[in-house]
């Protein structure tokens, strides 16, 4: 499903500070799997993301996606693909559009725009069942717009704006750690949900090491550009936060901290 074919990113080319984060990095994600990734600041995580949707380019290397080499993509073409939800509830919507408004947009991501209305007054019904599916009430509050519902809302919101063309890919960046532990909690169950009925093969980053050993099928902890460990199936049912810690402070001993 996806491919990291021998990829090297450079950062600060030609400069002093010029480092290589990843060098001659590979890594394979099956179809319909749903992986944590995990690990400190700089450890490459995040980066792998942009690489993969195309916000960052690539020094070597190729990336594939369903056996499609996607290196050279722009990112707007990959967007038509691949859904994502970022850290800041901001970003995944537009606040002064009602969400009715938003999802219309959403709705039209694959088709060809031009004059005519806005809104298929024939699809607002599967918006609503769409909404209730969060149990945040969002269907009763069409009208209301984006910028005016809570942080946990938005989240919940950009999530089914993310994935309601039907995307081979979600990438889920950080998506619940501007949240509070209660609204963070619902929208990762949101998420399970989404994932699980959509079958679709999900990337997330994530700093809360519980919810990484919660949720998922596989586990990957990232470590100056490598994957330092990497749990699936039977490995990754069983790993607990206590193994995930043990391997940080592990790696920090390594690092001097």
């Amino acid at each position: 499903m996806i491919k990291f074919s021998e990829v090297t990113k450079r950062f600060n080319v030609g400069t002093p500070d010029e480092t290589t984060l990843f060098d001659h990095f590979s890594l394979e994600v099956d179809e319909g799997e749903f992986v944590s990734i995990v690990g400190s600041n700089g450890s490459g995580k995040t980066t792998l993301l942009n690489l993969l949707c195309g916000s960052l380019p690539l020094d070597g290397g190729h990336i594939y996606l369903k056996d499609r080499d996607i290196t050279r993509l722009p990112e707007y073409k990959r967007a038509a693909f691949i859904g994502r939800v970022f850290q800041d509830p901001a970003k995944g919507s537009c606040p002064d559009l009602t969400i009715l408004e938003n999802m219309a947009l959403a709705d039209n991501k694959k088709g060809h725009y031009g004059l005519g209305r806005g809104i298929n007054k024939r699809r607002i019904e599967e918006y609503r069942t769409l909404l209730e599916t969060c149990n945040m009430g969002l269907e009763n509050r069409m009208q209301v717009p984006v910028g005016s519902l809570s942080g946990g809302q938005r989240q919940a919101l950009a999530l089914i704006l993310a994935t309601m063309t039907g995307v081979e890919l979600l990438i889920l960046d950080e998506h619940t750690a501007a949240l509070d532990p209660k609204s963070s909690q619902r929208v990762m169950e949101i998420t399970q949900q989404v994932v699980s009925d959509m079958g679709v093969t999900t990337l997330m980053v994530t700093h809360n090491l519980r919810f990484a050993e919660e949720y998922g099928t596989r586990l990957i902890m990232m470590h100056q550009g490598q994957a330092v460990m990497d749990l699936a199936g039977e490995a990754k049912k069983t790993a607990s936060v206590d193994t995930l810690l043990a391997k940080f402070n592990e790696i920090s001993v390594e690092c001097g901290n």
